[in-house]
């Protein structure tokens, strides 16, 4: 039987999943900037747990992005390692269809066509939109980093039916969701880490350890002073 780790700390949580004959094992907690100090602890304890050994691994998944540069560097850098350690592929994951997963998890069908929105602070977005077909899924738009209003003006061509993820709760009426079902909160990010592991392994997407990078959308990872007073009044004006 087929047995898949991965790890994402794309965001403010950190994950952790292990799937082998049918059980999956998992570890949800704090990361953001904890996520360097406690993937490589809650990885071994998790291992332990689930009574498996590193070698016994068919291949290592991580969340590629986009998101939290430290997150991302983070979970590249350890499933790297612990690949080339172990001499085993990579399976590069989409942190926002992670998102996507995890609505479809709670929702069903009512999530095939979603898209997903996080909030990427500095007043913008990380979005995508996906859909589910034949068991699979299809990238429609390709993750990318855009302020509210440039979604809602994609949103006026084409009126979303689900709409996932943090940027929900960040930003309120200033997205234009419309009639679309919205989940705004993920149920369980490692369960859903999981299952695309598990899809990537099943379509062929394991790669070399040296080849599997993250994503990174954003060139400027903090914002002057000046800036972030200019988006709380933007924010306040609203």
């Amino acid at each position: 039987m087929t047995c898949l780790l991965a790890i994402d700390s794309s965001t403010e949580a950190m994950c952790i999943a292990l799937s082998r004959d049918g059980e999956t094992f998992v570890f949800e907690g704090e990361g953001g900037a904890l996520a360097s100090a406690r993937l490589l602890p809650e990885l071994t304890a998790l291992l332990q747990r689930a009574g498996c050994r590193l070698q016994e691994v068919d291949a290592i998944g991580f969340g590629r992005g986009p998101g939290a540069f430290t997150g991302l560097r983070s979970a590249c850098s350890v499933a790297q390692g612990l690949a080339l350690g172990a001499a085993r592929p990579v399976l590069a994951l989409d942190s926002l269809l992670l998102v996507a997963q995890d609505a479809f998890d709670q929702l069903g069908e009512a999530a095939a066509d979603c898209w997903v929105a996080m909030d990427a602070r500095m007043d913008e977005i990380y979005a995508a939109h996906y859909r589910h077909v034949g068991g699979r899924w299809q990238s429609v738009v390709e993750p990318l980093l855009c302020r509210p209003e440039e979604l809602n003006q994609r949103w006026a061509g084409e009126a979303p039916r689900c709409v996932a993820g943090s940027a929900l709760a960040a930003f309120g009426e200033r997205l234009a969701v419309g009639s679309a079902l919205p989940c705004p909160a993920t149920r369980s990010r490692a369960t859903a880490l999981a299952r695309l592991a598990e899809a990537a392994w099943r379509d062929g997407a394991a790669v070399d350890a040296a080849l599997a990078l993250p994503v990174y959308l954003r060139d400027k990872v903090a914002q002057t002073t000046a800036e972030r007073e200019a988006a709380q009044r933007a924010r306040e004006a609203v």
